[in-house]
């Protein structure tokens, strides 16, 4: 039961990392860049949702809906000021961007919010939902897990009906395959790649409030370490594929609290890129990633 226990935390821990690399592979699959600010929208979502339900008692519920609305105008915000005038500038140019708009909005929280950590309250448990207990007791599954995996797999299942089956969603296929072409075919670039990041950043402020529900501390570095694992768990699946995504976080997550419980605790985050790093020098795509072949 302990092994099965490990393997659920595990399981609701990689939904969070594969919510967060939903945004990451998004982005660059459609835009070709990495957005290594988005672990920091994850933490700006997450204060709202403090503030919100924490400190002026609205709805759980509205909160995250709240925190949503603020992720997203964030994340549009960023993309227009920031990456779009670098379109066309070298991908150096672009990661560095991305590097200095986290620093900038980590420095902005901790002038804002102080850098002392702050107790979040679990909006699953604001909600009133209750642990599940199974076998006479033995076995006890959090609400927070539960939520969290329901979330993540309604999710990933809503986002690829929509890419799959709607005009925006097919608007993203063809940018992602050639954006020159799909320009000349009447697609508005611009709008759909602020719309990638819309929905990114979106799921980013749900991934806050499911991170922070289940480890109920809160500073301005709290999206730095999950972000970079979400990456790992992206590459992990193969960058660019929203099933990709799902599979590396899950996996990411069981690995994660797996090698915690029965390795080390301070030998886990190692083990999980050296998994990473074997991954990639038997398959460099990824565990779902394509195979690109280039003409020269």
């Amino acid at each position: 039961m302990q092994f099965l226990s490990y393997l659920i935390s595990g399981i609701s821990l990689g939904s969070v990392y594969a919510l967060i690399a939903l945004g990451y592979t998004m982005v660059y699959g459609i835009a070709k860049m990495l957005n290594f600010a988005h672990g920091d929208i994850i933490m700006i979502g997450s204060y709202v949702i403090f503030f919100a339900f924490g400190s002026f008692g609205l709805n759980p519920i509205l909160s995250v809906v709240l925190s949503m609305v603020v992720c997203t105008i964030l994340g549009v915000t960023i993309e227009r000021v920031a990456y779009r005038p670098l379109r066309e500038a070298p991908s150096l140019a672009v990661l560095i961007t991305a590097i200095g708009v986290s620093y900038l909005l980590q420095q902005v929280a901790q002038l804002l919010w102080s850098a002392n950590p702050k107790s979040f309250q679990s909006i699953v448990a604001g909600v009133g939902l209750q642990p599940l207990v199974l076998f006479d007791g033995q076995l006890t599954i959090s609400a927070e897990a539960i939520v969290t995996i329901l979330a993540c797999i309604v999710i990933m299942v809503a986002l690829t009906a929509f890419v799959n089956h709607t005009v925006p969603g097919h608007a993203m296929l063809a940018v992602s395959e050639d954006r020159g072409a799909a320009q000349l075919m009447g697609v508005n670039v611009n709008g759909t790649i602020a719309l990638t990041f819309a929905i990114g950043s979106a799921l980013a402020a749900v991934a806050g409030a499911l991170l922070c529900s289940s480890y109920p501390t809160l500073s301005p570095t709290t999206g730095a370490m999950p972000g970079i694992k979400a990456f790992v768990a992206a590459v992990f699946g193969g960058i660019g594929s929203i099933p990709g995504a799902f599979l590396g976080g899950v996996l990411l997550g069981v690995i994660e609290n797996l090698s915690k419980a029965y390795i080390s605790t301070q030998l886990s985050d190692a083990i999980v890129f050296l998994v990473l790093i074997v991954v990639l020098v038997v398959k460099p795509t990824g565990l779902l990633g394509k195979k690109v072949n280039v003409k020269v």
